[in-house]
């Protein structure tokens, strides 16, 4: 046995509290290293009177990566407190004790030391991670407001360009606004969307917005404050909840605070609002309008135009929860996406959490964050990240193939592990977004392996979120590039890819229950042949996914139901799935899980 490799860690993703009077309990060992798991637990002050270590509770092993197993259980506590511990038998034949102070031998000496546990000293609701429900029941649709649709023309900036006239370059304007959204909610709507992420559309000098020069102001080339009311107003009547960009870590530089700045230097009431190291503050053009080198301040990226905002300071927490309120008191917006969140302290996203929790109930929130991403998952900051890491392991094999496929597998497991449950359900999981390539540009125009991708996606935990124009088949490099203007033209739309994306979404709605809440199991994963089948799971459901990623035909048993499929052939008792084929099928416990 390798007993380095045994892991616990109490009152965190290995120890929490799923429902008010329920516990999940995990536990890591090696990978294919011990047979068998059970758990031992009590109430702490009753262990020497019931000896409840006699009683041992199965532990199931419920994901591997390539060096660790998971094993987890589901437990209550009569009096709402628990004391437990592991006993752990290896395939070499060892048999362990594993608690609070280490390894021991499986002996009742051992057992019978209370100290010897790990504790959950009391199920305390307050501590425990809460989600908004309606977001495990989301499709989101991201919006670069600038670039979706010019609804209104007598507010289109100076030097405005014809819609769709060029791809876009750093500072290009095309017109987009948020009339352009109410004009085509009724799309969304029959696309099946009803969660709309924004871009920032706050008034900002560029047209990405993530400048902002006054965050309680929309800007004027989008419309007004009224034409914003009416956007969410028009929103909620048909079931869309609407998410905001909070850009919380820097500011515009021709923001009035910014401008004081350079005209006061030091002496600028708004001195202290940002990080600046030297004065008069300085820069030296790069290559670009975004870039430049020898700053005297701190700023988003190398980007001169985005001065790095304190946080530290009370006038700057008290200026921006001020703005958090604002936009969900006197607007309903039912979330804030939090730009560069990573780079914004904890205690200051501890205060905005506490804020947006007493301006509306089920508010979510949602950290820009692109690693690992704990400690901003442990219930008093934020719900969810975007899901950078999950999604990146399946382009990366899917699409890339830069990784293999037991690699993602790997990959794809340990990020699920990393998080509580509640939290693995409302991850937000985007295949491309105004950061990256498109994913039709990343699959080299392949729209039946886009459409791969995309279904494997739907199908794993997590709400997924769709970058808007790619469900018509809307292509970009890397920014500017991926902000195109959306095509509106139904002659110029790849209208099967439309139909496609929205029989995906309706899939993903109608199952969302199994697929949010479902457990995992990878029931076949070969690299041989490239066939992948997996299997969610809650009660009677069950959802399988078959997935051909080799290049030959691969033939399988003939399912019952099939709820979606690509490049399937169906004879009477086989199915035969094409290279980049796929299919979706349903099935009850009754039935037998054998594709």
């Amino acid at each position: 046995m390798n007993t380095t490799a045994i892991y616990h860690r109490p009152e965190s993703e290995f120890a929490y509290l799923y429902e008010k009077d329920k516990m999940h309990i995990r536990l890591r060992t090696a990978r294919q290293d011990v047979r068998h798991v059970q758990l031992l637990c009590g109430d702490p002050y009753t262990l020497y009177k019931e000896a409840w270590y006699q009683q041992r509770i199965e532990m199931q092993k419920i994901l591997s990566t390539d060096l660790h197993d998971y094993w987890q259980v589901s437990v209550g506590a009569e009096f709402r407190r628990l004391s437990y511990g592991f006993s752990i038998e290896s395939y070499d034949g060892l048999h362990v004790f594993y608690g609070d102070h280490g390894v021991y031998p499986f002996e009742q000496q051992y057992l019978e030391m209370n100290n010897n546990y790990f504790r959950m000293p009391y199920f305390q609701e307050a501590d425990r991670f809460k989600i908004p429900e309606w977001a495990k029941e989301t499709v989101w649709y991201q919006i670069f407001p600038e670039r979706f649709a010019n609804g209104d023309p007598s507010n289109d900036p100076e030097g405005v360009l014809p819609w769709g006239s060029k791809n876009p370059d750093r500072q290009d304007f095309f017109g987009g606004d948020l009339q352009g959204v109410i004009d085509h909610l009724d799309y969304l709507v029959d696309l099946g969307i009803n969660g709309i992420y924004f871009c920032p559309i706050f008034e900002a000098y560029s047209n990405h917005k993530y400048d902002t020069i006054d965050y309680l102001a929309i800007d004027p080339a989008f419309g007004d404050n009224d034409t914003f009311k009416r956007l969410v107003e028009e929103c909620h009547k048909r079931g869309i909840k609407v998410m905001l960009d909070a850009v919380f870590n820097h500011m515009g530089d021709t923001s009035h605070q910014w401008l004081d700045v350079i005209k006061n230097g030091k002496d600028s009431p708004f001195a202290d609002w940002f990080h600046i190291n030297e004065f008069p503050v300085n820069y030296k053009e790069g290559e670009n309008f975004e870039d430049a080198y020898d700053i005297t301040y701190d700023v988003f990226a190398f980007t001169p135009h985005m001065p790095k905002l304190n946080t530290e300071n009370p006038d700057v927490q008290d200026y921006l929860l001020k703005i958090a309120r604002y936009w969900i008191e006197e607007f309903d917006i039912d979330a804030w996406r939090l730009d560069v969140a990573n780079e914004v302290s904890h205690f200051f996203w501890k205060k905005f959490r506490q804020v947006c929790d007493e301006a509306k109930d089920d508010f979510y929130i949602l950290g820009e964050i692109w690693h690992s991403s704990q400690r901003w998952l442990q219930g008093d900051e934020f719900h969810a990240v975007m899901n950078y890491a999950f999604t990146d392991a399946i382009i990366e094999y899917f699409v890339k193939d830069e990784i293999s496929m037991t690699k993602m597998v790997s990959e794809l497991n340990n990020q699920l592990m990393l998080y509580r449950e509640q939290t693995n359900q409302v991850q937000f999981n985007i295949l491309d977004s105004h950061d990256t390539p498109r994913l039709l540009t990343l699959a080299r125009g392949d729209k039946d392996l886009m459409r791969q991708v995309m279904a494997f996606t739907y199908l794993q935990q997590g709400v997924p979120c769709l970058y808007y124009g790619d469900e018509i088949g809307l292509t970009g490099d890397m920014d500017p590039d991926c902000r195109k203007c959306m095509i509106w033209d139904e002659e110029k739309q790849d209208r099967d890819l439309l139909h496609f994306t929205q029989s995906l979404i309706k899939l993903r709605k109608d199952n969302q229950k199994v697929l949010s809440e479902g457990s995992l199991s990878w029931n076949w994963v070969s690299e041989e042949d490239g066939l992948i089948i997996f299997e969610r799971e809650l009660g009677a459901q069950r959802i399988i996914g078959i997935f051909n990623t080799g290049e030959d035909q691969l033939t399988l048993s003939r399912p019952d139901s099939i709820l979606m499929e690509q490049f399937v052939q169906l004879e009477d008792e086989t199915m035969i799935i094409d290279n980049k084929g796929f299919a979706i099928v349903k099935v009850n416990n009754e039935e037998s899980n054998e594709a």
